[in-house]
């Protein structure tokens, strides 16, 4: 696993892109993780792989995601202008709930969104890290058909 967190890390830190294939390979190292064992606070940032969603997660100052119980989730906590956070329910369509569902073969903790046909589903890196794709209805999520990317760090 060692290597495994090495990789990650360097990943994490290239500041000029990612390519969604490296992704795809160290998302397939990881462990699947069950929706139960992820509650609480993480403090989310993006994989830049020039993902739209990079851009868009940025302006809307995406602090995060919180699991409250698997039948809440608040999938886009964001910083207001005062430095306060809060649940961005007009941009994420609703809130959120959590699964264990099969994603490319494996069944793993997922994120469901109450208002729009978008999952989120994460892998673990270690205690206190996920990795989390988005995958959906394509007009929705894939950019020429690649998935977006990010991590999750416990808060």
């Amino acid at each position: 696993m060692t290597e495994t967190i090495h990789r990650w890390r360097e990943l994490a830190g290239q500041p000029d892109g990612v390519a969604p294939a490296e992704l795809d390979e160290l998302w397939q190292s990881l462990k699947p993780v069950r929706a139960q064992d992820i509650l609480g606070e993480w403090k989310g940032a993006a994989f830049q792989t020039g993902h739209p969603l990079c851009r868009a997660l940025a302006r809307s100052r995406w602090y995060g995601k919180t699991f409250l119980s698997l039948t809440e989730a608040k999938p886009l906590i964001c910083r207001a202008e005062d430095g306060t956070l809060f649940s961005d329910t007009a941009l994420g369509g609703g809130e959120a709930s959590l699964w264990n569902i099969e994603f490319r073969g494996e069944v793993t903790a997922t994120m469901v969104y109450d208002g729009r046909p978008i999952f989120d589903h994460f892998k673990q890196l270690d205690d206190t890290t996920l990795i989390g794709i988005m995958n959906g209805r394509p007009d929705l999520v894939l950019a020429d058909g690649r998935h977006f990317y990010f991590l999750l760090e416990r808060a």
